[in-house]
């Protein structure tokens, strides 16, 4: 049985499948995909301080956390480029996003490239330790950041067959920002 998984954007929909390249219609593209034929979403930028209202922010953690890893990549990913791709904003967000690949990767039963995302979502984050000096940012703990990220490739390095549609999330932890430090 999976664990309760908390939602922190209830009000927008998980949609009907996680997409897993070569075994589900691609989202876009593909005229049967989930979201074909949507507007891609232009969120503003995050404001690390007060993420809780970003809805796109929000959604990526319900996706990432239920086991759709595509779907949080592309939700992370317009709020990178909206953070101009650089700064501690974009990085963490970059972290994610790598973190929500490996996430995809184990599930096509591709450990390398498994470890390749969680190793690089790693030096991410650590970078918002090293370089940035920071221990916290838009609610997540960066020493967290950094053991999830290494409990990826752990899981990875186990060398995962494929995982059937039924097993969507097969990353063990949760990502949760919390309102204070």
């Amino acid at each position: 049985m999976t664990p309760h998984r908390p939602r922190l954007a209830p009000e927008r929909a998980l949609p009907p499948y996680a997409f897993v390249p070569g075994r589900s219609p691609h989202p876009v593209s593909d005229p049967a995909g989930h979201s074909h034929g949507q507007t891609p979403e232009k969120p503003p930028p995050l404001d690390p301080a007060r993420w809780g209202e970003s809805p796109t922010y929000r959604y990526g953690f319900d996706l990432f956390n239920h086991g759709y890893y595509w779907e949080a990549h592309e939700a992370w990913e317009s709020l990178w480029h909206a953070a101009g791709r650089r700064g501690p904003v974009a990085t963490l967000l970059k972290g994610l996003i790598k973190l929500a690949a490996a996430g995809v990767k184990i599930r096509q039963g591709r450990a390398d490239g498994a470890r390749t995302h969680a190793a690089r979502a790693r030096e991410l984050f650590a970078e918002l330790r090293e370089r940035f000096g920071m221990e916290n940012i838009a609610g997540l703990g960066v020493n967290e950041l950094i053991a999830n990220a290494e409990m990826a490739r752990a899981l990875a390095d186990k060398s995962l067959p494929p995982h059937n549609d039924l097993e969507r999330i097969v990353l063990s932890f949760t990502l949760a920002p919390e309102s204070t430090p």
